[in-house]
């Protein structure tokens, strides 16, 4: 065990076998253990004969807490993070921690474990080479389909993280803003309840309103079908985009622009043509 270093433990998603015995060592080792929720991460130390001093740290006090667990580092302690499932800081807090540790010149050590974004992309079968993380999109929906849009033309497989209660609502716009794509739904990963939900758009969307949806969630969009000889007009990218009725003619130029290609002064002023022409 090396003093005043901050390790970056990832904990089980679900199964609790999915800790690897390094984590559990360390974890027994450190001189204190920051975690998203104590109480939650108490059962699995409890589990597992680890007992530590606990702090938390998490959204809403990690200003805070991030200092005094800088100043446990500075006095030469280990700290080890963790969050309530799977790798800390990856839709999680953390990174404001691990960058002013490493601005200070303490050392940070990633002891690798779960991640529910790769474990469900693993098993997904759709391309691997080349994916995007794009964590959770915004709640509402103005801005998650504004989101959507920025990443629609992107290389590769998109993964996202959604919480069950707006699944059905995120689901229907990348159907909107990406089109009948594949997609997979992955929910309960490494758990008892384990499913993977596959199909166009519109079919997993059919799917997963039979039934109510529990635990956090992984979607999977394959890539879009890009041709390089053929792209959709700007006139027609517009024009979709105006027909939702729920975007500025600034948003939509910036989206209209991320689809097309063209520069977003270019777009805002075919918008605002069309807008004046439709008026």
């Amino acid at each position: 065990m090396t003093a005043a270093t901050l390790y970056i433990i990832a904990t089980p998603i679900g199964n609790l076998e999915d800790i690897t015995y390094r984590a559990v060592r360390i974890l027994g080792e450190v001189d204190l253990i920051a975690a998203e929720d104590t109480r939650h991460s108490l059962k699995l130390l409890n589990h597992f004969g680890i007992s530590k001093p606990l702090t938390s740290y998490f959204d809403h006090n990690q200003q805070i807490k991030g200092e005094r667990i800088l100043n446990a580092l500075r006095q030469g302690k280990s700290v080890a993070l963790i969050s309530d499932a799977g790798t800390p800081c990856i839709s999680d807090p953390g990174y404001q921690l691990v960058r002013d540790a490493v601005a200070e010149g303490i050392p940070v050590i990633p002891v690798p474990g779960a991640c529910a974004a790769v474990a469900a992309l693993s098993a997904s079968g759709l391309p691997t080479d080349n994916f995007t993380f794009a964590g959770f999109p915004p709640s509402r929906q103005g801005k998650r389909r504004t989101f959507l849009a920025g990443i629609s033309s992107l290389p590769g497989t998109l993964v996202l993280y959604e919480a069950p209660h707006r699944l059905l609502e995120t689901l229907s716009d990348i159907r909107e803003v990406l089109g009948e794509r594949q997609v997979i739904v992955a929910r309960e990963l490494s758990k008892m309840f384990e499913e993977f939900i596959h199909g166009s758009a519109s079919e997993v969307i059919d799917a997963v309103s039979q039934g109510i949806v529990r635990g956090e969630v992984v979607v999977l969009v394959a890539p879009g079908e890009v041709s390089e000889q053929e792209s959709e007009p700007l006139e027609n990218v517009l024009l979709r985009l105006m027909a939702s009725g729920t975007l500025s003619i600034k948003d939509i130029a910036k989206q209209a622009s991320v689809i097309s290609g063209v520069s977003r002064s270019e777009a805002y002023g075919e918008a605002l043509k069309l807008k004046y022409n439709t008026d």
